[in-house]
């Protein structure tokens, strides 16, 4: 427990619940502690950063002790907090309002005497600039509402009348009576803020947002999760299509080793995962976000794509440290090495998006220029060393070059295509494939990760998933049956094998390759098997239903950025994929 005026101690990282509007999101502990923001946009500096050792957090926190749950509004991310204290139950509902403006945050607090009386603490303490830059020149206006200011940011806290400066805070202790309630609205802005609007129709306004943001879903597999995963997917995709990759940086992969990362970007190759999802399961608004957003990286770069943009469609900052403490066992990271990588297998999944979208009838003409785009940059370019999936040392990755030949089938197979364009990419897509079997083929009859590295690797169960070769073709079976042997552990899986120690030393298992390999047996019409994998990986989450990055078998935990966005990405494809009977996007 944190002491009064003192940061709010860290939790582990399944505890923590998301609230997001698209344009940002935060990180909300168990506490009511709102630990982690950034302002105005996904990318600017935190506002909010005691998560990574920094200044900056908002907690609402009941005055008695007590014990902590929460859940999801169902097709939303509004959360519920709830505490059972020693004399009854308080929860506080929380939202960041909907649909998100680009400029200003809005964060609604509901707080709730849900039986007996309630006595909650509140604290408020932005802090810009990553907590370089206290709250100041505090004034509570006629209304009772308080504004100051923050670095650039311009913030006022209405609701909290009998709140009282404390240094560069806010403190105040709300009072209420069995059933009562309180509304706290925060504004976070970079420009002058506009009169404030009531709670009420800002909740209305939030509502009505999920409302047309999540759909149903019917039938899916474990609707209520795949739901939730859109929903999620929903909160992190900004108003250009761009789905950020998680909501933060520098939560560690793997304690004190140095594996910290600054994933507040948009990766192309996760955009394609999204999109692909989407158009699995039916979904066109998510599906047609992530074609616009990768339609114009393509046509703005060419076969100079990068591997990674801003929410924005701007270029990832250089990689630099923030001189904070970090998440225990991480560092203080922002920015990313991506923005100075090749890695040939965006382009792959670019075309494998950009089919998605025409078979969906959903491409249009410049989606049609994007794809000749994407298509020769890999005639041009496929010889070249990537970066890989994984963005290691640059190689001539078995997975990059499938990945293409898979795309160059897809988009080949759209009607529309052209036959004299269509016979040229499979005769590519052919040559590909004969030359990674030519250099990468193990004696075993498996793809092997790159011609010099002859281990197996969890991401070449995608490009047959994709149609780069059958179902049947010896070595998807063998690749299949090899990753399974080599790489798997009770149902989890993970990417490589690092060197000669035990799997779950090197990493976590990665619940993207779990769900891969969901769908790989299933294509194998293993459903038995399928379902397995797909529950298994289904379950490595915190009661928020949040998934990192990797999971740590042995202790149950959530390991990296959080949540991850091409985890939920393939959790929906998962779903839709293995529900009997035909879905929405079939």
């Amino acid at each position: 427990m944190s002491t009064p005026g003192t940061a709010p101690a860290p939790h582990a990282l399944r505890d923590y619940a998301l609230l997001a509007d698209g344009r940002r999101g935060a990180l909300l502990g168990p506490r009511g502690d709102l630990v982690w923001m950034c302002a105005p946009g996904w990318e600017d500096d935190a506002v909010f950063a005691a998560l990574i050792g920094g200044a900056g957090w908002y907690s609402v926190t009941p005055a008695e002790p007590f014990v902590w749950g929460g859940y999801y509004e169902p097709g939303s991310l509004v959360w519920r907090s709830r505490w059972i204290t020693t004399d009854g139950i308080v929860e506080c509902r929380e939202a960041l309002a909907g649909p998100g403006d680009p400029h200003r945050a809005v964060l609604l607090r509901r707080i709730e005497a849900v039986h007996g009386d309630a006595r909650v603490e509140v604290h408020l303490r932005p802090a810009a600039g990553f907590g370089a830059h206290p709250l100041h020149e505090l004034h509570r206006d006629e209304r009772g509402a308080w504004t100051g200011r923050t670095g650039g940011l311009h913030v006022r806290l209405t609701g909290a009348p009998d709140a009282r400066p404390d240094g560069s805070a806010l403190r105040t202790a709300v009072l209420l009576e069995a059933g009562g309630r309180r509304d706290l609205v925060l504004e976070i802005s970079d420009r002058p803020l506009p009169p404030p609007a009531p709670a009420d129709s800002l909740w209305r306004a939030t509502e009505a947002h999920w409302t047309a943001c999540v759909p149903e879903l019917p039938g899916v597999v474990g609707q209520r999760d795949a739901r939730h995963a859109h929903a999620v997917l929903a909160g992190l995709t900004g108003p250009g299509g761009g789905t950020v990759a998680a909501a933060t940086t520098s939560l560690p992969e793997r304690a004190e080793q140095g594996r910290n990362y600054d994933y507040r970007y948009v990766w192309v190759r996760d955009q394609a995962y999204i999109g692909q999802a989407a158009a699995a399961a039916g979904v066109h608004e998510l599906l047609d976000g992530s074609v616009r957003f990768v339609t114009a990286r393509l046509l703005a770069d060419g076969p100079e794509l990068a591997p990674a943009y801003t929410a924005t469609g701007g270029p990832v900052p250089d990689q630099r440290t923030l001189d904070l403490p970090g998440y225990p066992g991480g560092f203080d990271v922002v920015g990313n090495h991506v923005n100075r990588q090749f890695q040939l297998d965006v382009f792959g999944e670019g075309l494998l998006l950009l089919a998605a979208a025409a078979r969906h009838d959903r491409l249009d003409a410049d989606g049609w220029r994007a794809a000749l785009t994407a298509a020769d940059a890999i005639a041009a370019r496929h010889r070249e060393p990537d970066a890989g999936i994984w963005e290691l040392d640059a190689d001539r990755w078995t997975h990059s070059r499938l990945i293409c030949a898979a795309g160059l089938r897809a988009i080949a197979a759209v009607p529309g295509a052209g036959g004299g364009r269509a016979a040229r990419w499979e005769a590519l897509a052919d040559l590909i494939v004969a030359e990674a079997c030519a250099d990468c083929l193990h004696p075993d009859g498996h793809w092997q990760r790159s011609p010099g590295r002859t281990g197996v690797d969890a991401a070449l169960l995608l490009p047959p998933l994709r149609g780069a070769l059958p179902a049947d073709d010896p070595r998807t079976t063998a690749t299949l049956r090899a990753v399974r042997e080599e790489l798997g552990q009770d149902h989890f899986l993970y990417r490589f094998r690092h060197d000669q120690r035990p799997l779950e030393d090197a990493e976590g298992a990665f619940l993207l390759c779990g769900f891969l390999m969901a769908l790989a047996e299933h294509r194998q019409r293993n459903d038995g098997e399928a379902f397995r994998w797909f529950e298994r990986n289904r379950a490595a989450c915190g009661p928020a239903g949040l998934y990192a990055e990797e999971f740590d078998v042995a202790q149950r935990q959530l390991r990296g950025n959080l949540p991850q966005s091409f985890v939920h990405a393939l959790l929906l494809e998962s779903a839709a994929t293995l529900t009997p009977g035909p879905t929405p996007g079939r």
